[in-house]
């Protein structure tokens, strides 16, 4: 970890793969300054694995990246200890986190977060890319929620790719808040809504018998991709709500 005039640099790295006896191993934990990282208890062949923020932020200036590998054979569970939030600083340049997520062919990988909050007069830009090979899998989840209770909501820009054996299967960007391009809280935006999320789920099935496109319920429908996965998008008041349809879309796909 750095700290700078214009915030703190902190990155944390988890690879894993199988041990051979039908287990996952984690050859590589390493967090540092917030991005502390905690192996917690299991379940089967799997690994889990639980981002704990040892700080506040981010912050504006500051800059984190996570990086996860799930080998050939391994099963892995990423998530967090509690909700990220994003606050203003006393630089005034915009915060960033990035997150890189690879999955290797055999593995399987559920990158499962709690929610960020974008909290009044924050400005922070998200970038999440996830690489697989074929015969990968893959469950993530985004949660975006736009200020705290009874606040307006800072700047928020988030990008999710998704590729494919190479192939980009998703690539979408959305900016909300203040000084975001006009139009995203509007009936073709989030509509008045203050929570917003996707989950994107990989599985090599899809392939044959891929999900088709439906509305779940209001506010959140689920759309096949070009490739074996699908899109589950939702809006609600809160992100209470928005958890709630984003389980539901998803057991609607088993």
């Amino acid at each position: 970890m750095t700290t700078a005039p214009g915030g703190v640099r902190a990155g944390a790295r988890v690879l894993a793969r199988g041990d051979g006896r039908g287990g996952t191993a984690l050859p590589v934990l390493e967090g540092e300054g917030p991005l502390a990282l905690r192996r917690t208890r299991g379940s089967g062949a799997e690994a889990r694995v639980m981002l704990v923020g040892a700080m506040s932020g981010p912050l504006g200036g500051d800059h984190f990246t996570v990086d996860v590998h799930a080998r050939s054979g391994a099963r892995l569970r990423v998530g967090s200890a509690a909700a990220t939030l994003a606050l203003p600083g006393q630089d005034k340049a915009g915060a960033r986190y990035d997150v890189r997520l690879t999955v290797d062919e055999g593995a399987e990988l559920c990158w499962l977060p709690e929610q960020l909050i974008s909290a009044g007069g924050s400005d922070l830009r998200v970038t999440t890319s996830a690489d697989l090979a074929p015969g990968a899998r893959l469950l993530l989840r985004e949660e975006q929620v736009l200020g705290r209770a009874g606040e307006e909501p800072g700047r928020l820009t988030s990008r999710l790719t998704v590729r494919i054996e190479g192939r980009c299967v998703l690539d979408q960007e959305l900016a909300c808040g203040p000084g975001a391009p006009g139009g995203w809280d509007g009936p073709a935006g989030l509509a008045g809504h203050r929570a917003v999320g996707q989950v994107v789920v990989v599985r090599p099935e899809f392939a044959g018998r891929p999900p088709a496109a439906y509305v779940y319920e209001e506010g959140a429908a689920v759309m096949p991709l070009a490739g074996p996965a699908a899109l589950v998008s939702a809006v609600a008041p809160d992100g209470l709500r928005l958890r709630r349809l984003l389980d539901g879309a998803l057991a609607s796909l088993d």
